[in-house]
């Protein structure tokens, strides 16, 4: 199919690397320095020119950079590359961070991690050669990154773990800038002669370190980076007598560089924040003995102790005692949940009454959290259609910027006598105004932060082109069973004849214990909440095809189909119009047959979940069709559907579900498909957008482009509300990183401003942006 292909086509864009070559391999690096895309960019180019390397993709906000090989690479000249640049890099240990490329669609998923990051072994580093180690440690994954590089004048060193941010290296040198700015300008006032020599020996102590590292870009691909626009500007205003502003300027453009590390590094804590949700230590229960042991050991099967108001250390499943568990800093939502025995809990969430104890089902590497946060910091490295574009205009901007410069800076001179020093000062301020940071990062910075709100809602989107993505979509498919209901059956109706409800159901509780199957679990919790006492059973045998007989209190009962059990007793008319109202409402009825007589009935139907109707709604009011998808039969299907006002179509096969999502692509809608089941998957992948529910098999979760971690119906809306604020977002950026340039740009040629405001326009328009995009982490949808 035409759209299938053109999926696979766009899967590098959704979670794998772009082009990556079939049977090809990843391999995944931790760099620590990088601030905006004008850095990604540079580091993108340089580690492309390298032998071996099929493809490139590196996140700012994810401070990573995954490189897919078809072959053996040198991970020493990858590392060696990017650390000339001025970056620290560490990769992971050997084997667990090289994983195969399917080229298409190879996807990581929430609830279920193939990446596999190790979190014990020893990183391969990159030291200073000037004999100093410089070390940053990372947090994300139990990684370290080292921060030493080629040289020890670069400006990309971020504080280590704990350290203040003026303790930094670009803060230090920043700092002594500054200072000698100051210095230089007591002495010239005391000594005026000097004055120009003293003002030149403060504008090196910050432009050497920014020239070598536009020398080192250009050699590695760069040749127009901010730093060679900088480094020209510079340059050029010493020519022209104006040594002051340039010292003056270059000051400025650390300081713009320092606030635009400060946002870089808040973008990275929004979602590494929900790392440190997990406790660092945790009570375990071992041979009879409660010991504290660190939270990362913890092992699948120890069981837990947890006490009122604490925060749970693993995710697990409670196998004692009751509690409200506030889930608020994991899925966002705001009314603690009762959760008992045989319930999931997850690790972060808060117990706030109750001492539970819970059976560990995750690792610390493996679990919610861990999952969530390495799906988003890959999702981060994939980058946008917009995003795309973007990058494309910028390197055909920069150079135009240059050419602009050069125009303005010679062609009133040469054709009409103006004066020189003036035209080259205006080219000089044109060239700092051109500085395309801001622009190139009004994109990455509102995505990256979009898919941060949304991963602590729950809400995982696999790549900025999916979040991009759902802004368009007119149409969503829904598979019926355990994404718009439950996925599994509740006793709903219990009637009595000549007897009690209560009789009816401790009767067939006493038929069903020991049971699996799925209506057995129904009756059985549903005396379990109601507190109906179960009788023993004695001589309890399934017929097959027909139900469960067996002797309670001496009295022979059976449970079974309508059929089977008008087979032991007559129905009465009262009776069959029962039964056919209840089946008339698409639920499962079992006949209860007590002494010879029909002692009542129990109804039975896999409920729509409790946003289920509330989340339809939404989508309708976002002007968004709502369809049903469903191999349920029809009846069934119908009386689900009206309850939630959504249309359906039903006794559909696997097949069927992706032929009608085809239909609905060629009436010209934009479709995406929810689903759970591995009878979704050929929709999943068929559909513009599939989105799995958090509580769905392997498959799904595996084929689609988002998921819905807490399998909230309502959260489908709120995804396409969060595309449509990322994308506004982005708007305002483009608009405020262009129009503050065109400006500028005019009072510049107009002799308004200088090189100073030139500088403040490029810092302040990418401070701004940033901020604006960090907004986003509010996002409450």
């Amino acid at each position: 199919m035409r759209r299938h292909a053109a999926r696979a086509a766009k899967a590098g864009d959704v979670m794998t690397i772009p082009g990556g070559q079939a049977g090809g391999k990843q391999t995944r690096f931790k760099i620590s320095g990088m601030d905006c895309a004008s850095c990604a960019a540079k580091i993108d180019t340089a580690v492309r020119r390298l032998d071996g390397v099929a493809d490139v993709s590196v996140s700012v906000t994810g401070a990573s950079m995954t490189v897919s090989h078809g072959g053996p690479l040198d991970d020493g000249k990858v590392l060696k590359q990017v650390a000339r640049l001025g970056y620290g890099i560490a990769k992971a240990q050997a084997g667990k961070n090289e994983r195969p490329s399917a080229g298409t669609k190879a996807h990581d998923h929430a609830g279920h991690d193939h990446e596999g990051h190790d979190h014990t072994g020893h990183d391969h580093e990159v030291h200073d050669h000037q004999g100093h180690d410089h070390e940053g440690h990372d947090h994300r994954g139990g990684e370290r990154v080292a921060s030493g590089a080629v040289g020890s004048s670069h400006l990309h060193i971020d504080a280590g773990p704990g350290q203040p941010l003026w303790r930094s290296r670009r803060a230090m040198l920043t700092l002594a800038c500054a200072a000698a700015l100051l210095a230089a300008y007591g002495i010239g006032h005391l000594f005026p002669v000097a004055e120009r020599w003293v003002f030149l020996a403060a504008l090196l102590v910050g432009l050497v370190p920014i020239a070598r590292r536009a020398l080192m870009a250009a050699l590695a691909g760069t040749p127009f980076s901010i730093e060679t626009l900088m480094t020209i500007a510079a340059t050029g205003a010493v020519m022209i007598n104006a040594t002051e502003e340039a010292a003056a300027v270059v000051v400025l453009f650390l300081i713009g560089e320092l606030l635009e590390g400060v946002a870089a590094g808040r973008a990275r804590a929004s979602i590494q924040g929900l790392a440190d949700l997990v406790p660092k230590t945790a009570l375990v229960e071992r041979a009879g003995v409660t010991s504290e042991v660190a939270a990362d050991q913890l092992a699948v099967g120890d069981i837990i102790l947890v006490r009122p108001g604490d925060r749970i250390p693993a995710d697990g499943e409670i196998v004692e005692g009751s509690g409200d568990i506030d889930e608020a800093p994991v899925t966002g939502e705001s009314t603690p949940k009762r959760k008992g025995v045989g319930e999931a809990v997850f690790a972060g969430t808060i117990n706030i009454d109750g001492v539970l104890k819970a059976r560990v089902t995750a690792t610390a590497a493996d679990n919610t959290i861990a999952r969530v946060v390495r799906l988003v910091e890959e999702a981060q490295e994939a980058k946008a259609p917009t995003e795309r574009f973007i990058d494309r205009f910028s390197r055909t901007y920069t150079p135009g910027v240059l050419v602009v410069g050069a125009l303005v800076a010679l062609l009133p001179p040469l054709v009409a006598g103006s004066d020189w020093n003036e035209w080259i000062y205006k080219g000089l301020a044109i060239l700092l105004i051109g500085c395309p940071c801001a622009l190139v990062i009004s994109t990455p910075a509102a995505i990256a932060a979009g898919l941060a709100a949304g991963a602590r809602r729950g809400l995982l989107m696999k790549g900025g082109a999916v979040l991009e993505g759902f802004r368009r979509i007119t149409a969503v498919a829904f598979d019926k069973t355990g994404t718009l209901t439950l996925g599994k059956p509740d006793v709903t109706d219990v009637l009595a004849f000549g007897g009690d409800e209560r009789s009816v159901l401790a009767l067939a509780a006493a038929l069903e214990q020991g049971s699996s199957h799925p209506l057995a679990v129904a009756i059985l919790d549903k005396a379990r909440v109601d507190k109906v006492p179960v009788p023993p059973v004695l001589s309890a045998k399934a017929i097959s095809g027909k139900g469960v007989e067996g002797s309670v209190g001496g009295v022979k009962v059976f449970l079974g189909s309508g059929q089977a059990a008008a087979e032991r007793a007559p129905l009465d008319e009262a009776q069959s119009l029962a039964i056919e109202s209840l089946n008339g409402q698409g639920k499962t009825v079992s006949v209860l047959v007590a002494d010879g007589a029909i002692a009542g009935l129990i109804a039975m139907r896999d409920e729509p979940r409790p946003d289920a109707a509330a989340g339809i709604a939404a989508l309708k009011g976002e002007g968004i069709r709502a369809v049903m998808l469903t191999g349920d039969n029809r009846r069934a299907a119908t009386a689900i559907a009206a309850s939630l006002g959504i249309e359906a179509r039903a006794e559909l096969m696997p097949q069927d579900k992706q032929r009608i999502v085809g239909e609905l692509q060629r009436g010209g809608l934009t479709v995406a498909k929810v689903g759970d089941g591995i009878n979704d998957a050929p929709a999943l992948a068929a559909a513009d957008i599939g989105i799995a529910m958090g509580s769905g098999t392997d498959v799904a979760l595996e084929t689609a482009d988002a998921a819905i971690l807490h399998s909230r119906v309502t959260d489908v809306a709120r995804m396409v509300r969060l595309s449509r604020a990322v994308m506004a977002n982005i708007g305002q950026n483009i608009t405020v990183a262009l129009g503050l340039k065109a400006v500028f740009l005019v009072t510049t040629i107009a002799g308004v401003t200088g090189l100073w405001p030139a500088i403040l326009a490029d810092t302040g328009a990418t401070v701004l942006v940033t901020a604006n995009a960090m907004r986003l982490l509010r996002w409450r949808g």
